[in-house]
């Protein structure tokens, strides 16, 4: 399995949260642990499948509708 290491800057990138100040999310989930990292000599890289498991993780399903709020179907 061929898992690609991913900048921080490229992991900003995929998560959508890439902006002005640049990798300020990411940097933050790799010092509060929140996310898998991997340290090559000073850098920090984080496996792609580790992004695609913190996005599918943090993925919210909408709910389905049922009954209204006296009892009866919307």
């Amino acid at each position: 399995m061929n898992d690609r290491l991913m900048t921080v800057a490229e992991v900003a990138v995929r998560l959508g949260t890439w902006t002005e100040s640049g990798e300020r999310f990411p940097r933050r989930l790799i010092e509060e642990r929140r996310i898998a990292f991997v340290k090559v000599g000073r850098y920090v890289r984080i496996k792609e499948s580790v992004v695609e498991a913190y996005i599918e993780a943090n993925t919210v399903q909408p709910r389905r509708r049922g009954a209204g709020r006296w009892g009866v179907a919307a």
